[in-house]
């Protein structure tokens, strides 16, 4: 196997690789999540009330977000023990195959109770998956970049969320054309059992990829941690913690915005096709947006963009709901290009400034936990919330509510967030936190 690259062959090559892994990833668990709102309710809880099946449908969607963290400190370990490059092909592996065994499941009426248990173990494993790939793949672009690059590259990777959105939404669309009737007996299966041609393309680019610079200079230097995850918990527990916190409204956002509003959609009398429609719309924007805001980041400061994106997330679902209640295309466009702006700024530059709070050895741990932690307490249940919400009151107002008081919590907690100045690739993790004192210096473009 050809490891021996030029360095722009490489960052090239890291940069691919990171992206299609994260879109398949991101499609093969977005694909869940859009047919557990529309169809698993029926295929798995059939013995309860339609909206009770709906919601526990959502809440094996949820079960993913439990195991993310439990991915990020399994895969977070061996990808500052033993490198990305070996870590992200193990992820990608899990996620694939837990995804085609999801569309081989039988559903209840074939075993039983049997049926939602096999579907919670998948989805527990895709979560597992999750939590480990998409922090692997932002490290592995911005080790391979140059410094001044750094927020572009990382934000095209972050593209790969609106390209596994785009891919779901637009495979649901087709299968949707079918039957409801052939849907639920077979045409359900085809997007999860379509992720083995996926992956298999996916995971021949991966296997020609070396491993990242700077996790070579930790290995030759001998700096590899012991127990990495453990020394993010014990030595920066709080910077993980303000981290996590930061995460909340990016993640309630976009799972909203992806997966809660196919429910609400219904709600207001918009077709199904009218919705995944304005979602595509959305992944073509944040295509051009993120890298767009990533560039801006490395030129300007990575961090007011950062905040910038949470203020404007903070204030938009005000405008969101109202926008979607006219039923007018145009006007609901407009209303998702609210929503999603300042998603756009905040994950186009996440993707470097995570991974630069923490020191390079526990870099891996660092990000993968704390993003992590943030998906759990921002995604988890946020679509399972606003259909309760929704239901007791038959008003957008507590959602957006809901929405807003995210948006604060991650605001108030990114201010304690600072990019490290000057970071060796060995540096001792205790060294240079990144919980700023009030008078430390300001963040560093890079």
């Amino acid at each position: 196997m050809n490891h021996v690259l030029t360095s722009e062959g490489q960052r090239r090559s890291a940069v691919l690789s990171s992206l299609i892994g994260n879109s398949i990833e991101f499609y093969e668990f977005l694909i869940y999540g859009a047919f557990s709102s529309l169809y698993f309710g029926k295929l798995f809880f059939p013995s309860f009330a339609p909206a009770t099946g709906t919601l526990l449908s959502l809440s094996t969607f949820a079960v993913a977000f439990v195991g993310r963290p439990l991915g990020a400190l399994v895969f977070g370990h061996f990808g500052d023990r033993l490198g990305r490059r070996t870590t992200l092909i193990t992820t990608l592996t899990v996620m694939g195959g837990a995804t085609v065994l999801i569309g081989l499941l039988p559903t209840h009426q074939t075993i039983g109770v049997a049926a939602p248990i096999l579907l919670t173990v998948l989805r527990f494993v895709q979560g597992c998956s999750l939590g480990g790939e998409s922090s692997g793949g932002f490290l592995m672009a911005l080790e391979n970049a140059q410094p001044d690059k750094r927020g572009f590259l990382t934000a095209i990777v972050g593209t790969g969320n609106a390209w596994g959105l785009l891919l779901a939404n637009g495979v649901l669309l087709l299968v949707t054309l079918l039957p409801d009737r052939q849907v639920l007996s077979w045409g359900w299966r085809l997007p999860f059992l379509v992720s083995a041609v996926l992956v298999a393309f996916a995971l021949r680019v991966r296997l020609r990829l070396a491993e990242t610079p700077e996790f070579e200079q930790v290995q030759s230097a001998g700096a590899v941690r012991t127990v990495p995850a453990l020394e993010v918990v014990s030595r920066h527990g709080l910077l993980t913690l303000c981290a996590s916190l930061s995460a909340l409204p990016m993640f309630l956002v976009f799972y909203l915005g992806s997966v809660f509003s196919l429910t609400y959609a219904s709600t207001i009398h918009v077709s199904r096709s009218q919705m995944l429609t304005l979602l595509a719309g959305s992944c073509v924007f944040l295509i051009v947006a993120m890298p767009f805001f990533g560039r801006l980041g490395d030129r300007r400061n990575r961090k007011a963009v950062f905040v910038g994106g949470i203020v404007v997330m903070t204030a938009a679902p005000f405008a969101w709901f109202p926008l979607l209640g006219t039923r007018s295309f145009p006007l609901m466009a407009l209303g998702f290009l609210a929503l999603f702006a300042g998603f756009a700024a905040n994950y186009g530059v996440q993707g470097a400034f995570y991974p630069q709070l923490f020191p390079t050895a526990l870099r891996y741990s660092g990000m993968s936990i704390s993003y992590n932690v943030g998906g759990l307490l921002g995604g988890a249940v946020s679509p399972l919330i606003a259909t309760s919400l929704l239901g007791k009151y038959h008003s957008w107002t507590p959602i957006a509510l809901y929405m807003a008081a995210a948006g604060v919590i991650g605001l108030a907690a990114s201010m304690f967030l600072r990019e490290r100045l000057a970071d060796s690739p060995v540096q001792h993790p205790a060294a240079a936190p990144a919980v700023a004192a009030p008078a430390e210096v300001a963040t560093a473009r890079s």
